[in-house]
């Protein structure tokens, strides 16, 4: 097994896409102690790169791997779904940015909720009323639901 350290993962992975489809399977061989599939690199490169970052920071959590399985199974059934917990709030430390009246405003998820303008909020909701001074489903406003479902 090849040993990954943690600062250069983000460099291997990127990496990935630079190698031709002879090299990528010798890193497949490399990682996975089996032969690479007979497949493209189109293929190959995604996997690679989800083991290059499980060997990095350890396997995904059963809870977490098992939602993926029922979700990837719903797919290939051909159900349409949404998944509400995802969609509810992006993870913390993600940027969201909206354009409103010529202003762009700025809002960063954190653990506890959001933070706009150095102020905690618990809602996008309060922050969306904040910035336009009417009621507004936060996450429409924001572009994390479309405004039909809101």
């Amino acid at each position: 097994m090849v040993k990954i350290m943690k600062e250069s993962v983000i460099k291997q992975v990127l990496a990935l896409q630079s190698k031709s489809t002879a090299e990528l399977k010798e890193l497949w061989r490399s990682i996975f102690d089996t032969d690479a599939p007979p497949h493209s690199k189109t293929y190959l490169i995604p996997r690679l790169a989800y083991r290059l970052q499980e060997l990095a920071y350890g396997p995904m959590a059963e809870k977490s791997a098992k939602q993926l399985d029922n979700l990837a199974d719903q797919m290939e059934k051909g159900k349409k779904f949404t998944n509400h917990y995802m969609a509810s709030k992006p993870l913390a430390g993600t940027k969201l940015i909206r354009e409103f009246q010529g202003d762009l405003h700025e809002v960063l998820v954190s653990e506890n909720g959001f933070i706009y303008q150095g102020q905690s909020y618990k809602s996008l909701s309060a922050i969306a009323r904040k910035i336009t001074g009417t009621r507004w489903n936060g996450p429409a406003f924001f572009g994390l639901r479309s405004n039909k479902e809101a």
